[in-house]
């Protein structure tokens, strides 16, 4: 680290300012303290942070509102809160209104020494752009507003609830939010949650010692473990049984677990991402999921749209698609037909970006002379619109659809002309604030 890097440290207490600015010190950062909100929002008109240590209680308002000065005037200085020990909605809360991560009282010298090396090493932002628009395809509303929900994610360690029908992308997103985040040198570690037998689930997750069942043959660490210093990818976690959702939870909440035949906890350092098809607030009001981990790992929801809500980006993933079929075969990629264009419009994709992927790779291989015809493609008929781009109005699911669709391009077109301030957006659309707020939130935007 370099010594020229400098630290905001904000907090009434005169022994928590000198606890931080020594511990800090030995890490050879400069630091400057504040007593309260007044005193922070000169320094920080005055000199250039690093990142912002902030205690959530100040004599002259809270540490939350200096998270959102920050995040409105200096959004590329990271911002920690400090808590009371048990203060979770409060860490919750500071989370969601963009504070990179949050410690508790008393503050454990390590966990701070971890997530400042962590909070120092966040990219500038936008520097993440570039790789996100050539691993994410597409420049349609919803793909745009995805791509800039990503590299703001990527700046946080908040817990990351990723939302998306099947095929829609949700690991790759997830993959994304690690790369382009601190822990981009640490290891991503996806675990499909429906996929573990629930007997082994336990060792799979947290890794079990030598003896302690039959079979256990040796010493196996678990994917907590594996994880360690990076993000644990955990999908289709609503199929995680209940008795697994309690075990989880605590992990989560301690940053520790013990193995199966352990005696000791393990520390480990693990950002949470999940994600899942299924509705997760209707899994809670059916309970089969726990309330309590559902606001554990929903601390700020990203949606995936279905590919059905972006078709102007089908002939760009085509192309890609089919580029990357022809690649190493020494021969051209095979071309699709103005036809087969506008059926691929007009098709449904039930199975997202995953089933034009299947759909291509059948076509590529079946098609003449490199080019494929409408034909080619075997387009289910019930999936089938009666015009490209427009779904058939006579089933009522299908006219759901196409509405939330235009109310959301509209959103998201009134967002980005008035550059993403949500008052001026709600004002162009004649919408009151309140109701602007419900639509957002409704469509996946907030």
């Amino acid at each position: 680290m370099s010594p020229q890097q400098k630290v905001l440290i904000v907090d009434d207490e005169p022994d928590i300012r000198e606890l931080l600015e020594i511990t800090l010190g030995r890490m050879k950062l400069d630091t400057f303290s504040a007593r309260n909100l007044g005193e922070a929002r000169a320094l920080l008109g005055r000199e250039t942070f690093d990142l912002c240590l902030t205690d959530m209680r100040l004599p002259d308002g809270t540490g939350l509102e200096l998270v959102q000065h920050i995040q409105q005037r200096y959004p590329q200085v990271p911002v920690a809160m400090i808590t009371a020990y048990g203060s979770l909605e409060t860490a919750i809360n500071a989370l969601k209104a963009g504070a990179f991560d949050f410690l508790t009282k008393p503050v454990d010298l390590t966990r701070l020494r971890e997530l400042v090396t962590s909070a120092l090493r966040l990219p500038a932002p936008g520097g993440a752009s570039t790789a996100i628009d050539r691993r994410l395809l597409g420049d349609s509303l919803p793909m745009r507003s995805l791509r800039k929900q990503i590299d703001k994610l990527a700046r946080s360690q908040a817990p990351v609830y990723i939302s998306g029908e099947s095929g829609s992308g949700k690991e790759l997103v997830a993959r994304l939010i690690h790369e382009q985040g601190p822990r981009s040198n640490g290891p991503f570690v996806p675990v499909n949650c429906g996929a573990i037998p629930s007997e082994l689930m336990e060792s799979e997750f947290f890794g079990h010692r030598k003896g302690s069942f039959s079979g256990a043959i040796e010493d196996k660490p678990g994917l907590f473990q594996a994880a360690h210093g990076g993000t644990l990818f955990l999908d289709e976690v609503a199929d995680l049984p209940l008795a697994m959702q309690v075990k989880l939870l605590r992990a989560i909440q301690e940053k520790a677990v013990r193995s199966v035949g352990g005696q000791q906890e393990t520390v480990v350092d693990v950002r949470i991402l999940c994600a899942t098809h299924k509705d997760l607030d209707a899994e809670v009001s059916a309970e089969r999921f726990r309330q309590d981990l559902y606001y554990r790992l929903n601390v700020i929801e990203l949606r995936v749209p279905p590919l059905r809500e972006r078709r102007d980006d089908i002939e760009t993933l085509a192309s890609h698609v089919l580029k990357r079929l022809a690649a190493g075969t020494g021969q051209p990629a095979a071309k699709l037909h103005p036809q087969a264009v506008e059926a691929l419009k007009s098709y449904r994709f039930p199975g997202n970006v995953r089933e034009l992927e299947n759909m291509l790779e059948r076509a590529h291989t079946l098609c003449e002379n490199k080019q494929i015809e409408a034909s080619d493609l075997r387009l289910a008929e019930g999936n089938c619109t009666a015009e490209a781009g427009v779904p058939d109005l006579t089933r009522i699911d299908n006219l759901e659809d196409y509405l939330e669709n235009v109310e959301r391009k509209l959103i998201l077109q009134a967002l980005e002309e008035t550059r993403w301030n949500r008052t001026a957006a709600a004002q162009r659309l004649n919408l009151s604030f309140r109701s602007m707020r419900y639509r957002l939130k409704k469509l996946g935007l907030d």
